[in-house]
């Protein structure tokens, strides 16, 4: 990053992650400075990578996806990150993190019915490199939020 985050640019960021809908001008008002000074600030700080793009907060159980599940994949040594691209490409999986523990990569995805998530871990489980998964269904979601408190 070449510049320093500041509290001004802290506050721009908790109004956009509040409602990102919401126009530089309200912004500027609510914080008592001016509008270019926003714009300026949201440019600077989506050139910098600090904002990486705005998005929808979509209710997937509304659309149908209403088995959403975390699967643990355990991949042969050396061969992580080619297993990691191949799961990131599958279009119900929101999430693939590379963790340490009992398995190598920990992947969430959200599935219409228990058929579809048994057809994805059945062709996790045929890629090149996996050796095993293990999948978790969550029961209930109690907190999913897209950040943290700044």
């Amino acid at each position: 990053m070449s510049s320093k985050i500041d509290e001004l640019d802290i506050s721009i960021l908790q109004e956009l992650k509040a409602n990102s809908r919401q126009s530089y001008r309200e912004i500027a008002d609510k914080l008592h400075v001016a509008e270019g000074t926003v714009y300026n600030r949201v440019n600077k700080l989506k050139e910098e990578g600090v904002i990486k793009g705005f998005i929808v907060n979509i209710d997937y159980s509304k659309l149908g996806y209403d088995l959403v599940a975390v699967i643990g994949v355990v991949v042969e040594g050396g061969h992580l990150p080619e297993v990691e691209q191949k799961l990131a490409q599958e279009p119900l999986i929101t999430t693939v993190y590379d963790v340490t523990g009992e398995y190598d990569a920990l992947i969430v995805g959200k599935f219409k019915d228990r058929e579809s998530l048994n057809d994805f871990v059945k062709r996790s489980l045929c890629m090149r490199h996996v050796k095993r998964t293990y999948t978790m269904l969550v029961l209930n979601v109690v907190k999913d939020a897209h950040g943290i408190e700044l």
